[in-house]
């Protein structure tokens, strides 16, 4: 029987990639997008499209129930993977662009996964993937709302896998460092007149976004996935740096040279 996985954010990098990647190895692909235009393109690609707003409760409503119809209520996967970055000084921040920023990358995740849970438990050998990011691990000056919201989902995804152990449901983070995709470009910059920037050095360690699929279907595929699989030298060194460091030093470090952050949440 054909395993239908739900994957947000599709319309390019990482979730475009996975699409294509999990299409070739015999999966449905329902694949959430928020641009009508988008939708249809996904469905010119072979995929199932879905129109999804994450930063709208309504939009997420629709999704959902769209998807539930399309999958007769039995879903193997969902890949949480859409989201984008809001960028500035905390003071240069409101709180409707922080509010936003969770609305986007953790409230509509939030919504989305409890909306399908009940036809995840259906299919008895279910599978969550969220995208979280190098930011998810640290935080450096200029990123403190998308670290902060990727803070909040690594948090709520230990909680979720704990509450879901025992009911088939697994749960599993990917956590990219600096991967080529379109997120730098499309950030929402607090500052417009000081962006910020990733530091010159983190184009030395960008990845393709290819490089999160042997991570994404070990987390699909295996009978035992991972809790967390780090993408990049970058996610694997500060996730190290974070465990082994007294707070202060990487607090200096971190302060000196701005963290290469991840290119995609």
């Amino acid at each position: 029987m054909q395993k239908t996985v739900v994957i947000t954010g599709c319309s390019s990098g990482i979730g475009l990639v996975a699409a294509n990647d999990l299409l070739r190895r015999g999966y449905r692909v329902l694949a959430a997008c928020r641009k009508p235009e988008d939708v249809q393109r996904m469905h010119e690609l072979g995929f199932t499209g879905i129109e999804m707003d994450l930063d709208s409760s309504e939009s997420v409503i629709r999704a959902a129930e769209e998807i539930l119809k399309l999958s007769d209520n039995r879903l193997y996967a969902l890949f949480n993977n859409g989201g984008f970055g809001v960028y500035g000084p905390l003071t240069a921040i409101s709180r409707q662009q922080m509010e936003q920023q969770f609305a986007t990358n953790f409230f509509g995740t939030h919504q989305l996964t409890m909306l399908l849970l009940p036809a995840l438990r259906a299919s008895g050998d279910a599978r969550i993937v969220n995208t979280s990011s190098v930011m998810g691990l640290i935080s450096t000056p200029g990123r403190g709302a998308y670290a902060a919201s990727k803070y909040a989902l690594e948090a709520w995804t230990d909680a979720l896998r704990m509450e879901l152990h025992g009911s088939g449901v697994q749960v599993s983070l990917i956590e990219p460092g600096p991967i080529a995709t379109r997120f730098t470009s499309n950030v929402n910059q607090a500052e417009r007149d000081k962006p910020v920037k990733n530091p010159g050095i983190a184009a030395r360690f960008t990845l393709p976004p290819e490089a999160i699929l042997p991570k994404l279907r070990h987390a699909l595929e295996s009978p035992r996935p991972r809790l967390r699989y780090p993408v990049t030298l970058v996610a694997h060194a500060l996730s190290l740096l974070r465990r082994l460091l007294p707070g202060r030093m990487l607090d200096r470090i971190l302060r000196g040279k701005t963290a290469p952050a991840s290119t995609k949440p």
